[in-house]
């Protein structure tokens, strides 16, 4: 290759070195910056409310038709439902990556609309809302009161009023959800008084729709033809409690009126009492913020976090805000640990360079090319569209290593020429470089086609592997343009011509280097001798690249499976369920017990404690949710007993002991936000008879019995529960008809007394708000309470119980679908030791065995990714590798035979990873996966280098045995040493500690056992594989040699 006019123009190659820096940190000052690529597939949210309705009323009016609408939505994956005892209705509809969410949202919007006639009117009143929006956290903020000045109610509405609508401004804020309820005048109906009266809660409801309204009367004057026009205002809706009051239900000819403050006690309350909330303790109200699809997180997160910074001053006195959750905590430490990872690869890399080829000079070029390369990739990463994240990270530092290989490749081939003798760096530089351009070339395309498969990989693990591969395969291609550019220049300007005769000064380096060339060259005696000894027994060699590859597949084979390793992202969720029945009151003195033991766990910062809700079953007065977030990472390391899953376990433990009346589930977030609330395994059983639920909840609890007696679950359950009390209505048609009533009207009256009627709206704080009518708490205790009740018939009043009976059943307090089937949503976690490909394969091997005809099951969130993308596409994906790297091969030696010689000798560094997985207890995940794919190109590039010399030498008319002697004697030193600087760079992330640790040392854990097995059994390996292969190939096509008897003989010689 003509490569002499980048030595001869220093200039030229400085200044395309310099281009390429300089356009990367322009792309790295533009690319977003997250902790995962955008994975998560687009999700939209339907959601509705019918106020007073149980869960099988909502699931049948309500979901049944929007279901039936929505189904078959255009690119959905699947859908899931929920219908609860307090009346709400929630579809959660999941599309296939890359959808457009805009299209999705609008495209679900239209079939909602279509539904919209077979929904109740009550349902229609309150409005459908479907909306785009991921189902990951991003971040909790909370409002509380430090000295419980205000009460709960204030800070709700305070957060609804003032804060709430500045933060959905925010660019990317999908949905602001705030735990808690707002305004509502509530109208608390006394019916014993309305008896009296002879009133129903309709005519409540008529009088408001005949008095609170807007109007709009008209003018005086217009076209009148005078000087004055006047405009006529009536006064609209009503907004105090004093005007709600003054409401006129009644009045008589005599005079007599009866107003509403006379049957009823009104109060400015809250919506729905169904939720509570305190943070550290105190009252408070926390806010949860959502992502929009396709948004950059963490600016969402900085910008969200800028404006609570910007509030502290204006917020009430003794109002104070706390961040208990943030993406952004876990992800900048993480970027934080990764970067110092970096450097100290960066160091030892040097170190490792600076020891092999012992001048100073030498160790600078390949020190300038790493930054060059790694800088570049940013502007080629902001081009194609990716960010800044973990993975594209975790890349760079694995590039340092292979980067700095092409540099060391062409430094060492300078030296070789100086150590034959020339007198000139450039002129050497130039020879070097004729024979190196070839294998450079080769190297990097053999390189870049390992990582090019990868990138058609679809779903999520795809999305993984493409970022990681693109940016590898783009730093690999910078660092060959600086091989072939930069480095050489630098040489020629750098490097000094060797004089042996020259007296060097004894100094500790000088003493250093001579002991370490006496040991290489001995080294190198004993290496030659061993392949003579490998070539001379082919069979014996054979047989152990057979070995090889059988004991690869089975590590592949026992090696758990797993997707992303979890990690200590600073946050723990714990999740409490009291027994069915228990009312809210008693579920938050339980609460209260589990939040004391969390605030003196030495780890926790902070704590958010929620009422009548949780993460996993939803809404209800039996359920809980805590948010605990943990001190900074830093307070923590070291410290006995206080990283994550310590903590977990302790709080698991003394929750156990210290709350006999509940079940507390403690867990982390999960590590890809997105797809589910908990980190661990998702299914959802399925009902496809539309049988009895009491049924399906047995055949439920035989496969969660079965399911728990497997060593590789650690748990699992299901938060449905068909054992809530509940009272079945009966009502006597034939008495009702008789009396000249329907039992519509019962009906009617039952729901206004305990259900609660939204009546009509009123406006304040420049907001609307709902007016509820309901019977007052006092009046609605007990099942004895309805003897007060009365219903109208003609002009007389007859008690309700007439006409009804009361029967205690019990019944579910949430109904779930999946997928148009009515389901239980099982979640669990793996057993200590065992990975979740594990978990996978006994979940389906226990439903094999114990669902019966007619019910089955589908996994949901990052299990359904993680068990469709499976091993079987990771196999396909390294086959299509080896096949790249066999082609590219095949073109370039113009032989189908000889590329055989560098992919036999692969499988060991393969199997080197697995045999170091398994020592460190790593799971074969996709960081693994990731260091697997890049061992392959790098282990082609040794034996590629053996090959190369071995054919040069063969051609110039050696044997085939002395040009593999030669080939291998020649390339030891550059593979040892760009393999050793593989090795001991990345020893810092083997042994990572502190965040992220896990990901980055599994990453390490492959790459270097990987390297260090594959590279020691390969520099023996490949010349007996070069030697059968090439007297193989030449038996099909003789090869041309340009015989150089005298170099050739001499080179022997030296050899032997």
């Amino acid at each position: 290759m003509k490569l002499d006019r980048f030595i001869n123009r220093p200039v030229l190659s400085t200044v395309i070195s310099i281009l390429i820096v300089i356009l990367g940190l322009l792309g790295l000052m533009s690319l977003p910056v997250e902790q995962y690529p955008n994975i998560a597939p687009p999700t939209i949210r339907v959601n509705t409310t019918y106020t007073g309705a149980n869960a099988q009323t909502v699931l049948n009016s309500v979901i049944a038709p929007l279901e039936e609408q929505i189904n078959g939505v255009e690119n959905m994956d699947y859908m899931t439902s929920t219908a609860t005892n307090t009346g709400d209705a929630t579809i959660t509809v999941y599309f296939k990556q890359g959808v457009d969410p805009d299209m999705a949202a609008v495209n679900v919007q239209n079939r909602v609309a279509k539904a919209q006639g077979f929904l109740p009117a009550e349902v229609t009143q309150v409005g459908v809302i479907a909306e785009k929006r991921q189902t990951s956290m991003l971040l909790i903020f909370s409002l509380y009161s430090s000295d419980n000045r205000y009460d709960q109610q204030f800070l709700e509405n305070y957060a609804n009023i003032n804060v709430v609508p500045e933060v959905k401004r925010i660019p990317g804020v999908g949905d602001a959800m705030v735990m808690g309820a707002d305004y509502s005048m509530r109208i608390w109906l006394k019916p014993d008084v309305m008896a009296e009266y002879k009133l129903m809660p309709s005519d409540v409801s008529a009088a408001l729709a005949e008095q609170n309204i807007e109007a709009a009367p008209g003018q005086f004057g217009e076209l009148g033809d005078q000087s004055f026009q006047y405009v006529m205002r009536y006064k609209g809706r009503l907004q105090t409690e004093q005007e709600f009051e003054d409401i006129v239900i009644r009045a008589n000819a005599d005079g007599e009126v009866l107003r509403l403050k006379d049957i009823a006690n009104i109060e400015l309350g809250r919506l729905t009492y169904g939720f509570s909330n305190n943070v550290n303790g105190h009252p408070g109200v926390s806010v949860i913020i959502f992502q929009t699809a396709g948004s950059n997180a963490t600016a969402i997160i900085q910008n969200v976090e800028k404006y609570l910074k910007s509030i502290e001053n204006t917020l009430p006195p003794g109002v104070e805000e706390e961040v208990l959750m943030s993406a952004n905590d876990f992800l900048f430490a993480s970027i934080e640990e990764v970067i110092k990872t970096l450097l100290e690869a960066f160091l030892l890399v040097v170190i490792v360079v600076y020891v092999f080829l012992q001048d100073f000079r030498s160790t600078l070029i390949p020190m300038i090319a790493i930054p060059v390369a790694l800088i570049g990739t940013f502007f080629m990463l902001y081009l194609i569209g990716f960010s800044v994240n973990l993975l594209t990270l975790c890349a760079m530092v694995l590039a340092i290593a292979i980067v700095v290989d092409d540099a060391i490749v062409v430094v060492e081939g300078v030296h070789a020429k100086l150590d034959q003798g020339y007198k000139s760096a450039k002129k050497a530089s130039i020879d070097a470089m004729s024979e190196l351009g070839g294998a450079i070339v080769s190297i990097t395309l053999v390189m870049m086609a390992v990582f090019i498969p990868v990138s058609f990989m679809t779903g999520t693990s795809g999305t993984f592997y493409r970022q990681f591969g693109l940016t590898m395969a783009i730093a690999i291609g910078l660092s060959a343009i600086n091989a072939l550019t930069l480095s050489p220049a630098l040489c020629a300007l750098f490097l000094k011509p060797h004089d042996p005769d020259k007296e060097k000064k004894s100094t500790f380096v000088s003493r250093f280097h001579a002991g370490f060339n006496t040991a290489y060259a001995t080294l190198l005696q004993k290496y030659k001798k061993s392949v003579l000894f490998f070539v001379h027994h082919r069979w014996m060699t054979f047989g152990i690249i057979g070995a090889g590859i059988m004991l690869l597949v089975f590590l592949m084979k026992i090696t758990p499976t797993g997707l992303v390793p979890n990690e200590d992202t600073g946050t723990v969720f714990a999740v409490v369920d009291t027994p069915p029945g228990t009312s809210q009151e008693r579920t938050e003195e339980l609460l209260m017990k589990v939040d004391s033991l969390i605030s003196a766990n030495p780890a926790v910062k902070s704590r958010s404690m929620i009422t009548g809700y949780s993460f996993i079953a939803g809404q209800g007065n039996t359920y809980g949710t805590i948010i605990v977030k943990l001190k900074d990472w830093g307070e923590r390391d070291g410290k006995k007993g206080q990283d994550l899953n310590s903590v977990i376990g302790s709080l698991y433990v003394q929750s156990k002991m210290g709350v006999s009346d509940a079940n507390v589930l403690i867990f982390a977030p999960p590590m890809i936000p997105g797809y589910s609330a908990t980190n661990g395994f998702e299914l959802n059983l399925q009902d496809k008879t539309g049988g009895d639920l009491d049924k399906f909840f047995g055949i439920a609890q035989q496969f969660l019995a079965k399911l728990n007696q497997r060593p590789e679950i650690a748990a699992a359950r299901t938060s449905f529960n068909p054992t809530f009390p509940q009272y079945m209505i009966d009502i006597d048609a034939a008495k009702c008809k008789k009396a000249g009533i329907s039992p519509r009207d019962i009906l009617t009256a039952l729901q206004g007394y305990y259900g609660g009627l939204y009546a009509s709206n009123f406006n304040r704080f420049g907001k609307l708000y709902r007016v509820m009518i309901q019977a007052d708490p006092k009046y609605r205790i007990s099942p004895e309470t309805l003897n007060q009740v009365k219903i109208r018939n003609g002009s007389e009043m007859a008690p309700i119980t007439q006409f009804l009976t009361l029967k205690k059943v019990y019944g579910p307090d949430n109904i779930n679908r999946f997928n148009m089937y009515t389901s239980m949503s099982v979640n669990g976690s793996p057993n200590a030791g065992y990975s979740s490909g594990e978990a996978i394969q006994a979940i389906k091997e226990v439903a094999a065995e114990t669902l019966p005809q007619g019910y089955g099951f589908e996994f949901s969130g990052m299990t359904r990714e993680e068990s469709s993308t499976g091993t079987s596409t990771t196999a396909l994906i390294f086959v299509l590798c080896l096949v790249f790297v066999y082609l590219l091969l095949s073109a370039q030696y113009e032989s189908y035979i000889l590329p055989l010689a560098v992919l036999f000798s692969i499988p060991f560094g393969l199997a080197g990873s697995f045999i170091f997985a398994q020592f460190m207890h790593v799971d074969n995940n996709i960081y693994l996966q990731i260091a697997l794919i890049m061992l392959i190109g790098l282990l082609a590039k040794n034996a590629i280098l053996i090959v190369e010399f071995a054919l040069d030498r063969r051609r110039q008319g050696m044997s085939i045995l002395w040009s593999a002697i030669a080939g291998s004697a020649a390339r030891l030193r550059p593979i040892l040493m760009t393999s050793l600087a593989l090795v001991i760079g990345l020893l810092p992330m083997m042994f990572a500690s502190g965040v992220g640790a896990n990901g980055n040392s599994t990453i390490g854990t492959g790459a270097i056992g990987g390297m260090l097995i594959g590279m020691l059994t390969q520099i023996f390996i490949v010349p007996v594989l070069f030697v059968a292969f090439q007297s193989l190939q030449e038996r099909f096509t003789p090869m041309e040699v340009e015989p150089e008897p005298e170099e050739i003989e001499a080179e022997i010689e030296k050899l032997v």
